[in-house]
């Protein structure tokens, strides 16, 4: 899954569910429900997600939405297949360099 989103040090959780097609309470959900997910908050509680928080995002999202895990299969999933991760984030950039060659294609 490939999410467009500028460089920044932190995004807002408006940001991030555009970014993600989703409402903002399903990424509260998953707050909740994965540990690794940890956006910082400031005095007014509202969420600051760092790219760190996106790349894990991806992952339960990638593992949960596409490969059809359970929450609970996701969460072990991400504790004892690390590496894995980082082929999936190697797969993402792969999917983001598709994308902007088949717009350059149609552009032409």
């Amino acid at each position: 899954m490939y999410v467009d989103l500028p460089e920044k040090l932190y995004y807002t959780m408006g940001e991030v569910s555009k970014a993600f097609g989703v409402a903002a309470s399903k990424i509260r959900f998953y707050e909740k429900e994965f540990d690794v997910l940890q956006p910082k908050k400031n005095a007014r509680g509202n969420r600051k997600f760092t790219q760190a928080d996106i790349k894990n995002l991806q992952t339960i999202f990638h593992l949960v939405q596409e490969r059809g895990y359970t929450l609970d299969g996701a969460r072990e999933y991400m504790k004892t297949h690390k590496n894995e991760i980082g082929r999936f984030e190697i797969i993402s950039k792969l999917e983001y360099v598709k994308t902007e060659l088949l717009k350059i294609k149609d552009s032409l």
